[in-house]
């Protein structure tokens, strides 16, 4: 009876979990996620340009200031949400985390007082059931929350659509596939899919929800555009960094300097306030943790290293020490970025083609594999029992394990093989320990539930410090790739807190004169190999700053990390530019490359046919180029009464599926009509044009047109784009990239109408609040944005770039030539 139950609930369940979808849409590889050449020609740019096509200012001309108002209200209102929601999900995660960490150790310590083996075996059995929750999770359910998703959300910040990586689905990966990850011991850490989960809570609340599992609310949906919700995910990231580091600061300084390719001062108050509301959360959510209704949870799972209590003050005799470590950082930060090229390079080509199960025997094996070494690597060395805690004694004797979110207290040179045989945040946290003993006195440590002491001496320490980082350099090296949520923020600073702590080792014995803590050693070792390894050099500096909570040692942070950085530069690129590279994303760079400078916006054409569509245009036509190309945006032209070609705008894609699958502007007259003056600009709501995010929205072959509908008309004036990015054609690389747009490159204009500069687009109030003027110009504004007297052909007055120094305004008709993207 019992049995048949319990086949009966096998069944549903398998019943259930078949229902869902393997991918949401077509099958994304979380590792490899655009690796493939046809999959890199395929990739969609954002649309992060207003569109200002007569729809779009018909639909502003209605709303007035009370709209404007309620709009900057949303947004700010937005931010508080995503940084409760962010938060709330980094406390989930830390304390599923440590109290998964707190029962794993709890048992296996219990285990162990009477069998190291069955010890070791439960051990490696709770590793191994965590990781395979994770990786089943991330094959099976949600591939695109495979690796630290940082490389990803930057792509997508920089002008990228990547299908999937902003979806509900991938958001419930990130969260339990890092819990299990994580909580099984691998060497990788949360702080890397924090930022990819603060991003996808962004987005989420930006479009209202996910309508495909029908969790969505209507009153949410005030954002629909590229523009909006690149904003909002810029949010997203700098609170995934607050709450993974307790560092607010440093997470708004992370977002400006790593993951954006733009920044603007308006959106820096909004993601301070979203980081700053991490923080309370954050806090918070400690303080409730403290009355002990969080389990296991303690003092760990949250970063924070407070060595303030450590080295006051430092030489000048120990920059030359300091400098080494940034050397040693930048070094073995580059060694480890083309170490991971490689991996990942075979991993995709060989191992991964194989499917998603040999995905799973792959986490699996080096789930064993870490246990293994974690596990066996301290009881290489003999102890002996520690005795009573005595005060007249210079022995401390650690408190038992249990719940205290630190579960096998130690310091100093017993660290050394006890770091892998702890949660990485209470291994560090005892790294950058800052008692530092400069005798051969007993240390004492916890094991199997008995105290126990050593006396170490040099030569053994450092060839156990040697022998931890070899092993975890190793394990980090073979760890990151796999089809698992990964970051490298914890495993980089327990790398270089390694190898720093050896050359404070160093330093201690030969200026024995000096009040050297070699906690600080450890420091600066960790931010040079993050430095060495990412590339990051302000935002790291301060997020160092924060969690170690010691303001004086930021000049020595700073140097370490100049250094490593500079010395890591030599070699090749930080590791999520090369990561982005081996996944097929195209990221624009913010500095042009130098030989740009001898090409132009021609020679990059390389003399391509452009597909272009006239203004009005069959609706046949229109379905024929759809599905013999995938361009996703298309010139429109016009002729004039002389028979000569004009470019009048831009046409994306995306738009053009919407019109067919709408119907209601098709037409049976090839005439133009005016969208002026009748109500065909107003048709459409202009949100009915934005794309679903991180999806591929319409295709083409979900539209179903009768033969009918195909011999109609449709004019395009009303919906494309009337200025679109225009350059000659002699115009350098240099120049072009900064657009990052759909810019036509033509010939020379051979007649100017004036020249713009950043004088004239100064805006003077006048008395009268309902009229504004534009300084040395005769344009006037009435209140409700109309203009009047001439038209300035300038484009976009909230342009990403700079583009005020000494604007040509050209006439607009200009012959056809091609464009470039």
């Amino acid at each position: 009876m019992l049995s048949n139950r319990f086949q009966n609930g096998m069944e549903t369940a398998r019943l259930v979990w078949s229902r869902l979808p393997r991918s949401e849409e077509g099958d994304l590889d979380g590792v490899g996620l655009l690796s493939t050449t046809s999959n890199r020609n395929c990739v969609e740019s954002l649309d992060y340009e207003v569109i200002e096509n007569y729809a779009y200012r018909e639909e502003q001309a209605q709303r007035g200031k009370l709209f404007v108002g309620y709009n900057v209200g949303m947004k700010w209102f937005f931010a508080l949400l995503i940084g409760i929601g962010t938060g709330f999900a980094a406390v989930f995660i830390n304390i599923s985390v440590e109290n998964f960490a707190g029962w794993k150790f709890s048992l296996t310590f219990k285990i162990i007082q009477k069998s190291y083996l069955a010890g070791c075996l439960i051990y490696i059995l709770i590793n191994l059931a965590l990781v395979f929750s994770s990786v089943y999770i991330i094959t099976q359910f949600a591939p695109a929350a495979a690796g630290s998703g940082i490389p990803e959300i930057k792509g997508y910040l920089n002008g990228i659509d990547i299908p999937g990586i902003l979806l509900l689905r991938t958001l419930i990966g990130k969260i339990f596939g890092s819990i299990g990850s994580v909580g099984g011991g691998l060497a990788l850490g949360k702080e890397g899919p924090l930022v990819h989960t603060g991003a996808c809570i962004a987005s989420l609340l930006g479009q209202g929800g996910s309508t495909k599992y029908h969790i969505s609310s209507r009153w949410l949906q005030g954002f629909k555009s590229d523009r909006d919700r690149r904003d909002l995910v810029t949010c997203g990231c700098a609170a995934g960094v607050a709450a993974a580091f307790r560092a607010p600061v440093g997470g708004v300084l992370f977002a400006l300097e790593e993951v954006t390719s733009w920044w603007r001062s308006q959106l820096m108050w909004r993601v301070f306030f979203t980081s700053a509301i991490v923080a309370v959360v954050v806090r918070a959510a400690m303080g409730w943790c403290k009355s002990g209704n969080c389990g296991h949870f303690g003092s760990g799972g949250f970063i924070i290293w407070d060595i303030s209590g450590g080295q006051e003050d430092y030489s000048f005799e120990e920059l030359l020490p300091m400098a080494v470590i940034g050397v040693i950082g930048g070094l073995l930060g580059a060694l480890f970025n083309q170490l991971t090229i490689y991996v990942t390079r075979w991993r995709r080509n060989y191992l991964h083609k194989k499917g998603n199960r040999v995905k799973i025997y792959e986490a699996c094996l080096i789930s064993v594999i870490t246990s293994v070494i974690s596990f066996g690597l301290p009881l290489l060395r003999k102890c002996s029992p520690c005795p009573d805690s005595d005060p007249a004694s210079e022995i401390e004797c650690p408190r038992a394990p249990g719940m205290y979110g630190n579960y096998v207290n130690v310091r100093y040179a017993h660290i050394v093989n006890y770091c892998l045989f702890l949660s990485q945040d209470d291994a560090i946290r005892n790294l950058f320990s800052a008692k530092t003993i400069h005798d051969s006195a007993p240390k004492a440590f916890w094991v199997g539930g008995t105290q126990h002491i050593r006396r170490e001496t040099s030569s053994i320490l450092l060839l156990s410090l040697a022998k931890q980082y070899v092993m975890f350099y190793t394990l980090a090296v073979i760890t990151f790739g796999t089809a698992v949520p990964a970051g490298q923020f914890v495993p980089g600073i327990m790398i270089g807190s390694t190898y720093g702590r050896l050359v404070g080792i160093f330093t201690v014995n030969h200026y024995k004169k000096l009040n050297i803590e070699e906690g600080t050693y450890a420091l600066l070792g960790a931010a040079s190999f993050l430095g060495g390894s990412m590339r990051m050099t302000v935002s790291l500096c301060v997020i160092m700053v924060e969690i170690t909570n010691n303001l004086k040692l930021l000049p020595l942070i700073m140097l370490v990390l100049l250094i490593s950085k500079a010395v890591g530069d030599a070699f090749n690129e930080g590791l999520y530019e090369e990561q982005a590279r081996l996944r097929g994303i195209p990221l624009l760079e913010p500095r042009p490359k130098y030989e740009m400078r001898k090409m132009t916006a021609k020679e990059a054409c390389r003399n391509q046919k452009v597909l272009s569509l006239p203004r009005v245009v069959k609706v046949a036509d229109v379905v024929s180029i759809l599905q013999s190309n995938k361009h996703n945006g298309f010139p429109v032209i016009d002729h004039t009464r002389n028979g000569e070609t004009l470019v009048i705008g831009l046409m994306l894609r995306s738009h053009l599926l919407v019109l067919l699958q709408s119907k209601i502007d098709f037409q049976h007259s090839p005439l133009p009509c005016d969208p002026r003056g009748g109500s065909q600009g107003i048709r459409h709501n202009f949100s009915e044009f934005a794309k679903p995010v991180s999806s591929k929205g319409i295709s083409i072959n979900d539209i179903h047109l009768s033969s009918d509908d195909l011999e109609m008309y449709i004019d395009l004036a009303p919906f494309l784009n009337p200025s679109p990015y225009v350059v000659p054609e002699d115009m350098s690389l240099t120049k072009v990239i900064s657009f990052l747009q759909y810019t036509f490159v033509v010939p020379r204009a051979s007649r100017m109408i004036g020249v713009i500069t950043r004088k004239d687009l100064l805006i003077e109030e006048e008395t009268d609040s309902t009229t504004m003027e534009l300084q040395s110009t005769s344009v006037r504004f009435n209140g409700r944005g109309q203009r009047h007297e001439k038209r300035l052909l300038v484009g976009n007055a909230d342009a990403e770039r700079p583009l005020l120094n000494g604007l040509l305004i050209q006439d607009h008709d200009i012959q056809h030539h091609t464009s470039t993207t």
